[in-house]
């Protein structure tokens, strides 16, 4: 059995536009001949491709037939640069799944470098660490930092470094609610910073102290500048990297809970196709990432 390649491309582009109306207006065709290459797709695998919702969503095996399909749109975008038969002034846009943080502190300089040199835009998704290698599985990217360490289907894997993440609260925090130590009843007392419900880095480093979680008061500052922001103004106490907190503690505006760390390794993903583009980009991330990192 082969996939054909114009029916995957369209049914990537009926979920990158989320209606079959969408997709249809930006291949430049009709709606039914849209239906008609997705229901083709269908009956050709045995397998349902598309949730019918507004928008669509992909089932598992349309996720796998869109991985396929943007392998095969990249592939044809590097063989026509190699030939020499493209517009010299198109850039190729390459989507990346990146882990907050990352995004905020150290992931934009080679970005940067590589857009200066190369025909390239960043196509950037932010996610969790732990999250990130979904949008890898769905073919939504083709490459992405994650705290995964294991490869997944059709991709290969390098190891990046390890944020050091410290616990730390402003001198003035610290005297309020850490007066006679960090104990854990002063724990399940002073108010935490959490990025979001899924940042589990406190919660963490909490039961590890045997604290109850559910106990200290919560804030949740869904931004990377603005969590660092609300720490360093004494919101709350939480967990920092050294980007974000060394100034301010060599200064004496922050303390540190205790001399303890959590570290969180990262990896690179990517696909495992041979694309002198991608394999550009994975080298240049891949060496600012271990000048940075622990």
């Amino acid at each position: 059995m082969r996939i054909p390649p114009e029916n995957a491309l369209t049914l990537a582009a009926v979920v990158d536009e989320g209606t079959m109306e969408g997709a249809a207006a930006v291949l430049g065709i009709t709606q039914p001949a849209v239906s008609q290459r997705v229901r083709a797709l269908e009956a050709l695998t045995g397998q349902v491709m598309l949730v019918r919702s507004r928008p669509v969503r992909p089932t598992e095996a349309g996720e796998s037939v869109i991985r396929f399909a943007r392998q095969l749109a990249h592939l044809e975008r590097d063989a026509i640069a190699a030939l020499g038969m493209g517009n010299t002034a198109t850039r190729t846009s390459l989507p990346i799944a990146v882990n907050s943080d990352s995004l905020s502190t150290w992931m934009l300089p080679p970005l940067v470098e590589l857009a200066e040199r190369l025909p390239v835009t960043f196509d950037l998704h932010r996610d969790d660490q732990d999250f990130t290698e979904r949008l890898l599985e769905q073919g939504v990217v083709v490459a992405a930092v994650t705290s995964r360490a294991e490869p997944l289907a059709g991709c290969r894997v390098v190891p990046l470094g390890s944020m050091r993440y410290t616990p730390v609260a402003t001198t003035a925090f610290h005297a309020r609610w850490f007066a006679d130590g960090v104990t854990r009843v002063a724990l399940e007392r002073a108010p935490l910073v959490d990025f979001d419900r899924r940042d589990d880095l406190q919660t963490r480093w909490l039961i590890e102290r045997g604290v109850d979680p559910a106990m200290p008061p919560r804030h949740r500052v869904p931004a990377s500048s603005d969590f660092a922001d609300a720490i360093r103004m004494g919101l709350g106490w939480g967990q920092l990297l050294p980007f974000q907190m060394d100034e301010a503690i060599a200064a004496g505006r922050l303390h540190a809970l205790d001399d303890s760390h959590v570290e969180v390794p990262l990896y690179w993903q990517q696909w495992n196709m041979r694309s002198e583009l991608l394999d550009a980009v994975a080298d240049a991330v891949l060496r600012h990432a271990r000048a940075v990192l622990e």
